[in-house]
C-alpha cells in the first residue's frame, strides 16, 4: 500500500491481544457475555445475541474491552473490525484481537486503515490457512502501517467519521420511517383499528375526519374470515401478480441484483451491477422481491425495487419471488406486506423440499389470503406510504453518495495524496465544501 506518510510496524505502536480460548471444562469464575466472531460487523457490532462463559476475576484485565478499544476478528473475514463503544468490562473470545494503540496512533485512524486494507487486498499476503483464513497476532504485529503526525491522523478522522455519522443517521431515520410504514399498514389492514374505533363509537386516532370518513363502522364475515364492511378478502394468487412476465432481450446487460445484496431488514439494496442476462427473476420499479429459498427467507432477505430507472428492467437470482399488488392496493403494500410477521411466517412454514434446499412453491403461496379495502381507503393508504416510500428512496440515495465521497477520499487521505486543515473550524468548512 503505497503511502507518502512513513510505514511503521504496527507492533511498535499497539498493544494487542487474543481474547479466551472457548474450554467449559477448564474455565473457573462468574459467567459473563462476550463477543464472539459474529458480534462482529464492519464499524459496528451486532449484541443483540451473546453467547456466555466462565471468567476468573484476574481475568478481567486480559479480556475485557474499554471504550475507545479496536476489535479485530481473527478468521471469518478476517481484519473485520469496529470500535468498542459500550461500556467497559464486555470480554472477548479467542476468536477477536483487542488492540489499543499508543500516544503515537490514533485507534479510530487505525480502524479505517483496516477498512482500506481490507478492500484493496492488502492484508490478505498476511492471513494463514488455506480453507479458512486466519490474521493471527503474529501477523497483526508485522503490519506496516502509514503513519501521518497524529494532528493529521484526527484531521482525517473527524471528517470520516463525520460522513459515517451522517450514513449512520440517514439508515436510522430509513428504519424510523419503515416501522411508521409498517403499523400503519398492520393498523388498517390487520386489526382494523379505525374500523373497531368506529364501531365503538370513537373517532379513529392519527387521522383527520375525512380519513375517518373512509372506513365503515361495522364488520362482515364473508367466506374467507371477519372484514370491515364493503372489503373483501382474496387469495394472494388474485390479489397479486406473482412472479409476472417482464421482457429482456437475451445477451444484453442489465441491471443484476444478486441474494448477497439483499437486506435482512429494510427495503434497500446495496451492489446492484450491471451483468449480461442469464436465467433469473426479472423485476421493474415497485416490485417486491421475496427470496424463497432457505435460509434466506427464515433470514429475511427481502427488497422493494426503486433502484432502477424509469421503464429499466432488472434482473436477479433464480430465487427471488416477484410479486406486485393488483389494484387498488399500491405497490408498497407488496413489500409491507412480504414484511408482515403472520405472512412471514405462513410462507416459512410452507415451503418444501429436501433439508437445507427447502422453498416456497407458488401455488401454496397463492393462497394466502389478503384484505382487499375499499379504493378509496386504499388510495389514502398509498398517500401516506408511498410519501414515506419516496423519502426511505431518497435518504438511500444520499447514502449512496455519502459511502462513495467516503471510499474516494479514504485512500487519498490515507496515502498523503490528499491533506486536511488541522484546525476544526478549517475541516468544517472543508467538509461543508465537500458536501
Amino acid at each position: 500500500m503505497s503511502s507518502e506518510w512513513p510505514l511503521v510496524r504496527l507492533a511498535d505502536h499497539v498493544v494487542s491481544s487474543l481474547g479466551k480460548m472457548l474450554d467449559a471444562k477448564k474455565n473457573k469464575g462468574a459467567f459473563q457475555p462476550y463477543l464472539g466472531n459474529s458480534n462482529v460487523r464492519w464499524g459496528k457490532f451486532d449484541i443483540s445475541s451473546l453467547a456466555e462463559m466462565r471468567f476468573e476475576s484476574h481475568e478481567d484485565e486480559r479480556y475485557s474491552l474499554r471504550p475507545g478499544d479496536l476489535v479485530v476478528c481473527e478468521g471469518g473475514e478476517p481484519g473485520r473490525c469496529a470500535i468498542w463503544t459500550g461500556p467497559p468490562g464486555i470480554k472477548i473470545q479467542k476468536a477477536l484481537h483487542r488492540i489499543r494503540s499508543k500516544e503515537t496512533l490514533d485507534n479510530y485512524y487505525l480502524f479505517y486503515w483496516f477498512c482500506l486494507a481490507a478492500r484493496t487486498g492488502y492484508l490478505e499476503p498476511h492471513f494463514t490457512g488455506t480453507t479458512i483464513k486466519h490474521l493471527t497476532g503474529k501477523a497483526i504485529a508485522a503490519l506496516e502501517v502509514p503513519l501521518p503526525p497524529l494532528i493529521a491522523q484526527r484531521a482525517m478522522v473527524d471528517v470520516l467519521r463525520k460522513l459515517d455519522d451522517r450514513i449512520s443517521l440517514l439508515g436510522e431515520t430509513n428504519a424510523t420511517l419503515e416501522a411508521i410504514a409498517q403499523a400503519l399498514f398492520k393498523s388498517w389492514f390487520v386489526d382494523f383499528d379505525p374500523v373497531r374505533a368506529k364501531a365503538e363509537g370513537f373517532e379513529p386516532e392519527g387521522m383527520d375526519a375525512a380519513t375517518a370518513a373512509l372506513f365503515p363502522d361495522s364488520f362482515e364475515e364473508p367466506e374467507l374470515g371477519l372484514v370491515p364492511v364493503g372489503w373483501r378478502t382474496l387469495l394472494l394468487e388474485h390479489a397479486y401478480e406473482i412472479n409476472p412476465s417482464r421482457k429482456l432481450k437475451k445477451g444484453c446487460v442489465a441491471p443484476y441484483l444478486d441474494m448477497a445484496n439483499v437486506s435482512t431488514q429494510g427495503h434497500v439494496v446495496s451492489n446492484v451491477v450491471e451483468r449480461e442476462i442469464g436465467s433469473g427473476a426479472k423485476f421493474i420499479n415497485g416490485d417486491t422481491l421475496l427470496a424463497r429459498i432457505t435460509p434466506c427467507l427464515e433470514n429475511g432477505k427481502t427488497a422493494f425495487v426503486d433502484f432502477l430507472l424509469l421503464d429499466q428492467v432488472g434482473w436477479g437470482s433464480t430465487e427471488f419471488l416477484v410479486l406486485r399488488p393488483k389494484a387498488p392496493l399500491p405497490v408498497y403494500h407488496g413489500y409491507l406486506l412480504a414484511r408482515h410477521s403472520a405472512f412471514r411466517e405462513y410462507v416459512v412454514q410452507s415451503m418444501s423440499g429436501t433439508s437445507g434446499r427447502q422453498r416456497v412453491q407458488n401455488d401454496v403461496l397463492g393462497r394466502y389470503p389478503v384484505v382487499i379495502p375499499t379504493k378509496e381507503v386504499a388510495d389514502a393508504f398509498e398517500a401516506i406510504v408511498s410519501s414515506i416510500q419516496q423519502k426511505i428512496t431518497a435518504n438511500q440515495d444520499q447514502v449512496k453518495t455519502l459511502t462513495q465521497l467516503r471510499d474516494t477520499l479514504l485512500p487519498r487521505l490515507i496515502s498523503g495524496k490528499l491533506r486536511l486543515p488541522i484546525m476544526e473550524d478549517d475541516i468544517e468548512t472543508t467538509l461543508s465544501e465537500i458536501l
